[in-house]
């Protein structure tokens, strides 16, 4: 019984280890847990998709409002640029991305851009929270199972928290952030993005 014991501790330990090194830093973008089929390359962590034309496109996105569970779809921002953010609020770089994340959504959102989280690994209550507590206004997908990232990650890199892929106003994927961002990684790209034709 002893052994079993010590198999379970091991096993549980492995779990732990794989749910706290699914948060990066930026600096190790790498795929978590065998999960998906893409590796960034190289380990970058800024990954455009130039020119417009061999950008590709996602699934059709789509999950529960975190707040409301009310289904959120891609489609209801149709005709205009995308940030998708992959969060948790277990998440330390979360923390300090997420009010940059807004202050962008602010600045552009009158521009013809939309920002949309997906909340992963997370418990609903806590994560409320912590988009409450920061004053978020965007939407976000609740996914504490990680399904809906099965429509970014076949062909795309998600598979590191945070990630943050942007789409451009025809939602092909133009930019994939395997990080931490800050308002300043953003503001050039929907620069470019807002007034291609």
């Amino acid at each position: 019984m002893s052994c079993l014991r010590r198999i379970v501790a091991i096993v549980a330990a492995l779990v732990v280890g794989a749910l706290v090194a699914g948060c990066t830093t930026g600096e190790d973008a790498v795929a978590q847990g065998g999960t998906f089929d893409f590796v960034s390359p190289g380990g970058k962590t800024a990954i455009f998709y130039d020119p417009p034309s061999v950008r590709g496109t996602i699934g059709d996105l789509t999950g529960p409002d975190l707040f409301t569970d009310e289904p959120i779809r891609l489609s209801d921002f149709t005709g205009k640029a995308v940030v998708i953010n992959v969060w948790g609020s277990w998440c330390g770089p979360c923390r300090t991305e997420t009010p940059e994340l807004e202050r962008v959504y602010a600045e552009y959102r009158d521009r013809g851009v939309e920002f949309l989280g997906i909340d992963v690994r997370d418990n609903r209550d806590t994560a409320r929270d912590f988009i409450t507590d920061r004053n978020v206004q965007y939407p976000s997908i609740f996914d504490p199972a990680m399904r809906t990232l099965i429509t970014l990650g076949r062909t795309y890199p998600t598979s590191v928290v945070p990630t943050t892929m942007v789409l451009d106003r025809q939602h092909r994927v133009a930019a994939v952030y395997l990080m931490a961002l800050l308002a300043e990684d953003l503001r050039p790209l929907l620069d470019r993005l807002t007034t291609e034709p």
